[in-house]
């Protein structure tokens, strides 16, 4: 068994796809419209997906707002360089909810960026994450 994917449902898919490739560098992978249903999926990750696992970024057609719940927490993904990363979301208008630096209570440097539908991305700089 592995995981094949996450779902985000966006409200407009290509600011969404905007952010994960341009600013997290990851690849459109795939997508496709349902025009019976309504809705678009595309799908957006780092290699293959049966190689690794993909986030799917669900477009409804009709639905121009969602409400997060508080049951949600974070994508995070490893960075080179949080810092850099940061820049370069701002750089391209994405707001950065908090600044790279080592975590509370740890010596994990972590850095949260918002994507265009509010969805939090923490950031974790490879090599400082404690075993």
């Amino acid at each position: 068994m592995r995981i094949l994917h996450s779902m985000l449902r966006v409200t407009d898919l290509p600011a969404s796809i905007r952010f994960y490739t341009e600013v997290l560098g990851m690849r459109l992978l795939r997508q496709k419209d349902y025009p019976e249903g309504r809705f678009t999926l595309a799908f957006v990750g780092y290699q293959d997906e049966k190689l690794e696992a993909a986030l799917e970024l669900t477009f409804n057609w009709e639905t121009h707002s969602y409400t997060q719940g508080t049951g949600y927490g974070h994508l995070a993904i490893e960075v080179a360089d949080a810092a850099q990363t940061c820049a370069h979301a701002r750089s391209l208008g994405h707001p950065v909810i908090r600044e790279a630096g080592v975590m509370k209570h740890g010596h994990t440097v972590i850095a949260f960026l918002q994507d265009p539908d509010g969805y939090k991305i923490e950031l974790i700089q490879k090599g400082t994450q404690a075993d």
